[in-house]
């Protein structure tokens, strides 16, 4: 069978590059954890998750704890000791069975891993148990180490409601990474792996996503050509963002309608970028404080030399 779903295809075969990724996806999409992805998740203060609510809208969020707060006991489960923070969408579509997408990420390193699965409750949290596993290469990543902070504040509840409001916009401009989760519109009853959730990183310089209104634009930039973000885009618009105030722990959780552009005079007014995505905010949410992590100093990912920038007009 072959590793990609419809969409996923789709682009691929847009992009010219279906055949070859028809042979590699087998290799490299597994039903299991190799070692050294066992050993990863291991390492982390952090990881990322992607969710769907019972709508069908994915949501990104955030589950944080001292390393070794993730285990995997066989190549196919990894335990999760941890509970989403306060307000965090993932409060609400945690379920026992429910479809996850997860990304570990060691941005000091530039390390990422994603994986798939399905969710089974636990007094401490929770087990994933293997769908699809894969690595992920470090492009486009900045660096800088997370240390877990236990005694971080309680965040609050600063914004809530249909429309960016002001600090959610200066976060967005000041960004340059933010997290994306899509899902197959059979995500959750997947009864494939392949039909599962994503979650996967985005990294550009400072002032990357574009803001116009409630509409983010942003370059998409050449990646592993697996497509699964926009493969999952072209069959299942809705999208859920998750930004990081890196220097005062605020999160901004975000509900779009994603599409993608592939020519226009906007896409080639920017250096490097071969799509356009874009996302039109539905929902806002913006938790002050809370995520109970620090960063150290930032060094911008060598892949984004020569990349344009949104022009100021």
């Amino acid at each position: 069978m072959n590793a990609f779903h419809a969409g996923e295809q789709a682009l691929q075969a847009r992009a010219g590059v279906q055949a070859q990724m028809a042979q590699i996806g087998p290799r490299v999409m597994r039903d299991h954890m190799p070692d050294q992805h066992r050993e990863f998740f291991g390492l982390l203060p952090f990881v990322v998750v992607g969710s769907v609510d019972a709508q069908g809208q994915p949501w990104a969020s955030v589950l944080a704890g001292a390393p070794g707060f993730m285990t995997s006991p066989d190549p196919t489960h990894l335990h999760i000791r941890a509970r989403p923070v306060p307000h965090d969408p993932l409060n609400t579509t945690l379920h026992d069975g429910a479809s996850l997408g997860l990304l570990g990420i060691q941005p000091h390193t530039r390390r990422r891993n994603r994986m798939n699965g399905t969710a089974h409750l636990r007094e401490d949290g929770l087990t994933v148990e293997v769908g699809q596993s894969f690595g992920n290469c470090p492009k486009y990543i900045q660096a800088r180490e997370p240390v877990w902070t236990p005694d971080a504040p309680a965040g609050h509840l600063a914004h809530e409601g249909p429309t960016l409001d002001e600090a959610s916009r200066q976060l967005i401009h000041a960004a340059d990474t933010f997290f994306i989760a899509t899902a197959h519109p059979q995500a959750a009853v997947a009864s494939e792996p392949r039909h599962g959730v994503d979650v996967s990183h985005r990294g550009g310089a400072p002032g990357f996503v574009k803001i116009e209104g409630q509409r983010l634009t942003v370059p998409d930039f050449p990646g592993n050509l697996f497509f699964n973000t926009l493969g999952n885009i072209a069959v299942h618009p809705p999208a859920g963002l998750l930004f990081m105030d890196f220097e005062r722990g605020d999160l901004l959780y975000l509900a779009a309608h994603a599409s993608v552009v592939w020519d226009g005079a906007e896409l080639a007014a920017f250096e490097g970028a071969q799509r356009l995505l874009r996302l039109d905010v539905t929902r806002a949410l913006r938790v002050q404080g809370g995520l109970p992590l620090r960063w150290g100093p930032a060094e911008r990912s060598p892949h984004l030399a020569g990349m344009g920038n949104w022009s100021p007009g």
